[in-house]
C-alpha cells in the first residue's frame, strides 16, 4: 500500500507483496452490482451508484484512505488514554474485571458476565485473557498495556468519539453505501497491544448485531462496521484480513441471550450460539483457518482472504457477513482502532433483534444519524 514504507522482516515483507497482487487482481467492480443492504438504494435517480459503493456492493468491503487526519487518530488515542487513567482501576473490589475473548472460551468469558452486558451504553475495560493477576490487579507495570477493548457505548458517552461517530463525513459515507435510517448500537476502542495483543478469530458482525424484518420478524441483516486505523495497521502488527466476496454469504450464526438464563435457571450461560442450518460451513467458524499463523499465512490464502493494511486515518467499512478476522500482533508496535457498527432502522423495514446479547436497558434508544444530509 502506497505510504506504508516500513521495513519488514524478508517473509512479512512477502506477504505484503502477495496481499496487494491478490487485491490487485480483483476483477473491475460491477457498476449494476445490487446494494447489499436494499436494491438500488446507493444509486442515484439515474441508477447509477458511486465507484465506492459498486466496489464495496461487488467485494463486500471499501477502504476510504485518509478518512480522518493522524491528527485526528493521535487524538482520539489521547483521550482513550486519559478514560482509561481515571475510569479504569484493575484490583479495586469496587469495580469488577474482565477480560475479553474472540477464541472458543469466548462464550464462558463474555456469555457470563454482567458487566460485559452492562456495558451497552456505557464504557467499560476489558482486559487481555493473560493480562490480569487473580486479584485482578494487572501484570504489567502500566495499566493501558492489560487492555483489550473498551466499549460499547463511547458514542453515547465521550464527546470525542460522539463528534466522530455522528460527523457529516461519515453520513456521507453511509448515505453513499445505500443506508438511510441508520442507528448506532455500539461503538468499541481495540487496543491490539504489542506483543500480548490476541487474534480476533473468523467471524461475520451480524452474529453479534443482527437484525429482523419488522413485518415478519425474519432475519434480515443491516448491520455496517466502521473500522478506523489509529496506528498504521500492517501485516506485523495485526491488521484486518477479509475474504472479498463473502458478504454475499448468509449469516452463520447468532450470538444471542439464553432464554433459559433470563427465564430464571442461572446454572445456564446468559449467551449462546445459534447455528444456521443453511449457511454455508466453514472449518475455520470461531477460529483461524489452519495454516493461518505463523506467517507466509498460506492457509489464509488459500482459503481466499487478503490482508488490508491501512495508515493511520485510513477507515475501512463492511457489510456485517463480510468473514474477517485478525492476526496476533507479537510486534513492538501498538495497533489502536476504534470501530463502529450501525444497522439500519425501522424506517426502512428493519427491526433489532431482542435476541441480541446488547441491550439498552429503560427507555434508552440507540443514536440516531438523523438527518442524514441529502
Amino acid at each position: 500500500m502506497a505510504g506504508l514504507t516500513n521495513k519488514l522482516p524478508e517473509e512479512l515483507q512477502s506477504l505484503r507483496e502477495r496481499g496487494l497482487d491478490a487485491l490487485r487482481k480483483l476483477p473491475e467492480a460491477d457498476p449494476d452490482m445490487s446494494s447489499w443492504i436494499a436494491p438500488s438504494s446507493s444509486k442515484d435517480a439515474e441508477g447509477k451508484q458511486s465507484a465506492r459503493a459498486a466496489y464495496f456492493n461487488t467485494y463486500g468491503f471499501h477502504v476510504a484512505r485518509g478518512f480522518v487526519s493522524e491528527g485526528k487518530a493521535a487524538e482520539m488515542i489521547g483521550r482513550m488514554t486519559e478514560l482509561v487513567e481515571d475510569y479504569w482501576h484493575p484490583g479495586d473490589p469496587a469495580q469488577p474485571s474482565a477480560v475479553f475473548r474472540t477464541d472458543s472460551e469466548q462464550t464462558s468469558a463474555q456469555g457470563s458476565s454482567d458487566y460485559f452486558l452492562d456495558s451497552a451504553d456505557r464504557v467499560h475495560f476489558f482486559a487481555e485473557k493473560d493480562a490480569l493477576n487473580d486479584d485482578g490487579t494487572v501484570k504489567t507495570s502500566e495499566k493501558l498495556l492489560a487492555l483489550n477493548k473498551a466499549g460499547h457505548g463511547l458514542h453515547q458517552a465521550d464527546e470525542l468519539f460522539r463528534n466522530y461517530s455522528c460527523s457529516d463525513a461519515i453520513k456521507d459515507l453511509v448515505k453513499d453505501l445505500g443506508w438511510n435510517d441508520p442507528v448506532i448500537p455500539q461503538s468499541m476502542y481495540i487496543f491490539k497491544q504489542p506483543r500480548i495483543g490476541g487474534e480476533v478469530t473468523s467471524h461475520q458482525d451480524s452474529c453479534f448485531l443482527h437484525t429482523e424484518d419488522v413485518s415478519t420478524g425474519e432475519p434480515r441483516q443491516s448491520c455496517l462496521g466502521l473500522w478506523l486505523a489509529l496506528h498504521d495497521a500492517t501485516v506485523e502488527n495485526g491488521c484486518l484480513w477479509v475474504r472479498p466476496g463473502s458478504h454475499k454469504e448468509k449469516l452463520r450464526r447468532r450470538f444471542n441471550r439464553n432464554p433459559e438464563y433470563f427465564a430464571g435457571d442461572k446454572t445456564k450461560p446468559q449467551m449462546v450460539f445459534e447455528e444456521n442450518d443453511e449457511a454455508p460451513e466453514v472449518a475455520w467458524e470461531g477460529k483461524l483457518p489452519d495454516g493461518s499463523w505463523p506467517p507466509p499465512s498460506e492457509g489464509l490464502f488459500a482459503n481466499g482472504f487478503v490482508p488490508v493494511e491501512c495508515k493511520a486515518g485510513d477507515l475501512v467499512v463492511f457489510p456485517g457477513t463480510l468473514d474477517h478476522l485478525s492476526l496476533p500482533n507479537y510486534s513492538d508496535l501498538p495497533r489502536h482502532t476504534f470501530q463502529l457498527h450501525l444497522v439500519e432502522g425501522e424506517r426502512e423495514g428493519f427491526k433489532w433483534s431482542d435476541t441480541n446479547w446488547l441491550q439498552y436497558s429503560g427507555e434508552g434508544e440507540f443514536k440516531k444519524f438523523l438527518p442524514i444530509r441529502k
